[in-house]
């Protein structure tokens, strides 16, 4: 099992260097990743600051030098492929090699790209989404690049430098559970972030409902490699009795999440307080 900490890109973590701290301290305590989200506005009647995932991963990088860096999760769909692969390949490189990178459909779909004047048909987002993973892993190789898709082209490009980690960063996917096409997408892939319905994100997930989702991911997989299963939410230090069963039922990463609506959960001051005690004892 492994153990990281989960933030927003707004509040008090719209700050880099909030974010550098919270990096710094994770590493000192023994945690093993840090993941921020990944939102433009989330929802855009809320008046605050937000930061680039990316700018405050840099950051991160900077101040660390053992833990994985990612974001939980990146709306391909939302942004363009050659960007995006330029932003994850410099990380993984002044990273030596650190980040995973997570992609889902994001959200709210109404707040996030439909004030931009984006498309807000998830099955849309669904085709750009999948278009676009397979662009970006081709895109990482820095071998050159010809695609004629349905929602992106690219004439004969090689983007440089390529990834640190060879062939790429593993790619986890998110989606909620039961629905099953984000999950089989996530089969695909190397890892899986479920969601176990709306208001989930400071909730454990019921033991029950993990141990189907990995049954159900295991039957989608081609070949028998390394794959994540990654649950989190709100946990105390000694976390045995809530931690350990869900290991149990199949899950690789704990990912600390506070309520989202919660003032703990933007508060650089809640969020050390948290990470000082280190990742949960089983």
């Amino acid at each position: 099992m492994r153990y990281s900490i989960n933030i927003p890109n707004f509040g008090d973590f719209a700050d880099p260097r909030a974010v550098a701290r919270v990096a710094e301290a994770a590493e000192q305590a023994g945690w093993d990743g840090l993941f921020v989200w990944d939102h433009v506005v989330h929802v855009k009647s809320e008046r605050k600051a937000f930061g680039d995932p990316w700018m405050l991963l840099t950051a991160a990088a900077l101040a660390t030098g053992r833990i994985r860096l990612g974001t939980l999760v990146t709306p391909v769909a939302r942004r363009r492929p050659q960007q995006l692969a330029r932003q994850v390949a410099t990380l993984d490189v002044l990273s030596g090699g650190r980040v995973i990178f997570a992609a889902g459909l994001g959200g709210p779909v109404e707040d996030e790209y439909g004030a931009f004047g984006e498309p807000t048909d998830e099955a849309l987002l669904a085709e750009r989404l999948d278009e676009g993973l397979g662009l970006l892993e081709r895109y990482w190789s820095g071998e050159p690049v010809t695609h004629r898709g349905r929602h992106y082209r690219a004439e004969d490009v090689a983007l440089l430098p390529a990834t640190a980690q060879r062939p790429r960063p593993p790619v986890w996917v998110a989606g909620f559970w039961p629905n099953r096409r984000p999950m089989r997408r996530a089969a695909r892939w190397d890892g899986a972030v479920p969601l176990f319905g709306p208001g989930s994100h400071g909730p454990a997930p019921a033991v029950e409902d993990v141990r189907d989702l990995v049954g159900y991911v295991r039957r989608q997989r081609e070949g028998d490699g390394p794959f994540e299963i990654v649950v989190g939410g709100v946990s105390p230090a000694d976390a045995r009795d809530l931690v350990g069963p869900l290991r149990d039922a199949g899950a690789t990463w704990w990912d600390e999440r506070q309520v989202i609506g919660s003032a703990e959960n933007e508060s650089l001051e809640a969020v050390l307080r948290r990470v000082e005690q280190g990742p949960p004892r089983l």
